[in-house]
């Protein structure tokens, strides 16, 4: 994958789309630091604790950011098993699609279409704008709703949801969104769907920003109601997880 992604384009991609954030945790440490000088001693420390603690959380998300997305190998996608010849997969994402030319890079021998279910009256962080305007879409990538997805029936050997499904905010339509990668998929085929948790690492890592994942117990009530079985789940970094999931085999 050498060539494609830069030393620290993970981490530079995450101020570049959310540089509004980073502004305003700095705005408000230069604002704290000058307002001491009219302080009490009291109010004084109480400033300088509020403003270590800023600093430090905005560099321990950076660092393990940079962990996660540049030095940890995940998109070297060697934690992927490999399709077979000719397979039929489809890689879908909700916005910004950092993985399709990876995907038609290592796996030259599979038949990839894309996807991209980006909604901009549902999806309305500024991040994901910023995003889209930086990086074109992949050849051919082909707008879908969630819930409807132009494929026949157990037609898709595999599909890949890469840090994505997280975007369907709502559960209802998460378990409708499911319940379509179940209908696509072959019964011997697989659905990877690769996400933070909402749990103790990343809670560590992103503090309050761990609220926009979802729980590993969620994810699983949402794969039980769309009748898909988790096969095995894969850990590329303590951050990070794997669903691989199968059709259970009921009817839908």
């Amino acid at each position: 994958m050498e060539g494609i992604r830069k030393p620290f384009q993970g981490v530079t991609n995450i101020i570049r789309f959310n540089w509004h954030f980073y502004a305003g945790s700095l705005g408000f440490v230069i604002s704290a630091l000058l307002l001491t000088n009219y302080m009490s001693e009291g109010l004084r420390l109480y400033m300088y604790i509020v403003s270590v603690l800023v600093i430090g959380t905005t560099l321990i998300s950076l660092a393990v950011s940079h962990y996660v997305y540049d030095r940890s190998g995940l998109y070297e996608l060697n934690w992927l098993r490999e399709p077979g010849t000719g397979d039929k997969v489809i890689n879908i994402n909700a916005g910004l699609d950092e993985t399709s030319y990876l995907l038609s890079r290592k796996f030259q021998h599979i038949d990839l279409t894309v996807f991209d279910f980006y909604d901009r009256l549902k999806h309305t962080e500024i991040s994901i704008r910023r995003a889209r305007k930086a990086y074109p879409p992949f050849p051919n990538t082909r707008h879908v709703v969630t819930t409807n997805l132009p494929l026949a029936d157990q037609s898709i050997d595999t599909i890949f949801v890469i840090f994505s499904a997280h975007e369907i905010r709502n559960e209802a339509e998460r378990i409708e969104f499911f319940k379509e990668l179940n209908r696509v998929v072959k019964p011997s085929g697989e659905i990877c769907i690769t996400e933070h948790l909402r749990d103790l690492p990343n809670f560590f890592a992103y503090n309050i920003g761990f609220f926009h994942f979802y729980s590993k117990s969620s994810w699983h009530r949402v794969f039980q109601s769309a009748h898909l079985k988790v096969r095995e789940e894969i850990k590329c970094t303590p951050f990070i997880s794997t669903f691989i999931l199968k059709s259970n085999g009921d009817t839908l």
